[in-house]
């Protein structure tokens, strides 16, 4: 085999791999933002707390549990890079962003059930993660991540 035809096929398409993945993950990525800050605009009324109490002004008429969950995978370049710096150590940017948007993501699909079951504001917000396992690795990868966000939706009295 001739050896710029050897040498493009074990570097050129690795290459060419990792600039797909780059360009491809990056556009999705930001339409996802763009989703989701549009979403977050037309919640943004509903009260969400932490707090385990309801606030005394409220007169509650109706309780129940609400929930949002996503599973978020992560692009081949993200790993990519996750694994370099998984050799020197330090920050994981690409992880950061990935987890944003997970948990933005769970909070949003959370509020919009709180919505369709007619509640007015969830309290007592709760945040679980779980990572995937890559099966291809005998789960020493990460796949993507899951994230649940859960509460108490409340119907105040008018």
């Amino acid at each position: 085999m001739d050896l710029a035809v050897q040498l493009g096929l074990e570097w050129g398409l690795p290459i060419l791999l990792l600039v797909l993945a780059y360009f491809t993950g990056t556009a999705v990525e930001r339409s996802h933002y763009r989703s989701i800050r549009v979403r977050e605009a037309r919640t943004r009324r509903m009260p969400t707390t932490t707090g385990r109490r309801v606030p005394t002004p409220w007169r509650v008429t109706d309780a129940g549990l609400v929930a949002g969950s996503v599973v978020i995978s992560l692009d081949y370049f993200k790993r990519f890079l996750a694994g370099l710096r998984g050799l020197v150590g330090g920050r994981v940017k690409s992880y950061e962003s990935l987890l944003d948007r997970a948990r933005r993501e769970a909070l949003l699909r959370m509020k919009e059930q709180a919505s369709e079951r007619g509640f007015d504001a969830v309290v007592n917000v709760r945040l679980e993660t779980s990572r995937l396992a890559s099966s291809q690795r005998q789960g020493k990868g990460t796949a993507g991540v899951e994230i649940l966000a859960f509460g108490t939706g409340l119907k105040r009295a008018s």
